[in-house]
């Protein structure tokens, strides 16, 4: 699975990226976590707030910093 962070490097995009190693790490799961700040790529995902979450390629969270629980959830769906 590839989880990926979109988002310039604001201080929310931190913490979203945090969240989601953590969670990761939580689940004993095999993710690959990839912070995405070009702006070009963060739009071609139709993504006009951030930060945003994709989960292999779908964007499943836009604009809000996720808790662990809640993007572990996610990654469970």
């Amino acid at each position: 699975m590839k989880i990926e962070i979109l988002g310039v490097g604001c201080s929310k995009c931190k913490q979203l990226t945090a969240n989601a190693q953590e969670a990761v790490k939580e689940l004993d799961f095999q993710a690959e976590v990839v912070k995405v700040t070009d702006i070009d790529k963060i739009t071609e995902y139709g993504v006009m707030m951030t930060p945003a979450l994709a989960l292999d390629g779908e964007v499943v969270s836009v604009g809000k910093v996720l808790s662990k629980d809640e993007i572990k959830k996610i990654i469970l769906k």
